[in-house]
């Protein structure tokens, strides 16, 4: 088993226990130190002390794991960044009313506002000239899906 893996293995429980999903976990070794950088999300975007909170957490288990040994360590805890992929149905939900990117399997792409979401696909509606298309796209047929940065939107998410 991988340190990512053994790190994962013990710090998911706690994570989750307060509420928030262990979305990865990346270990570093540049020379005679690791960097591991936790990357934590919830069902909203986690505010600094719950990022506190969670890092101590975690801190503390990585201080009395015997597989970290010695080695000296600096820990990391972030959130996932607006470019990541959305794999799971908790992303997708996370982000609706939000404009995304889809890249279908075939190659086509779609831009749209996420409205509805299903077990097995998504509605989005499509901005074309002031006129709207409804896009229904089944979740097997996404390679790739990821939220659209918007500076200027009016309105509430």
């Amino acid at each position: 088993m991988s340190l990512s893996e053994k790190i994962t293995e013990l710090v998911q429980p706690v994570v989750e226990s307060a509420g928030f999903f262990l979305e990865d976990v990346h270990v570093l070794s540049p020379g005679k130190h690791r960097i591991i950088t936790c990357i934590v999300d919830g069902q909203t975007p986690l505010n600094l002390d719950q990022v506190t909170s969670v890092s101590r957490d975690i801190s503390e288990l990585l201080d009395s794991a015997e597989f970290m040994d010695e080695t000296a360590f600096t820990l990391e805890v972030t959130s996932p960044g607006v470019d990541r992929p959305l794999t799971l149905s908790r992303h997708w939900q996370k982000n609706l009313n939000r404009l995304v990117k889809v890249v279908n399997q075939d190659g086509s792409v779609v831009n749209g506002r996420i409205t509805t979401i299903e077990d097995t696909h998504v509605i989005l509606i499509e901005d074309i000239k002031g006129k709207s298309k409804e896009h229904t796209i089944a979740f097997a047929d996404v390679k790739r899906a990821t939220v659209e940065i918007e500076f200027n939107r009016k309105g509430d998410l």
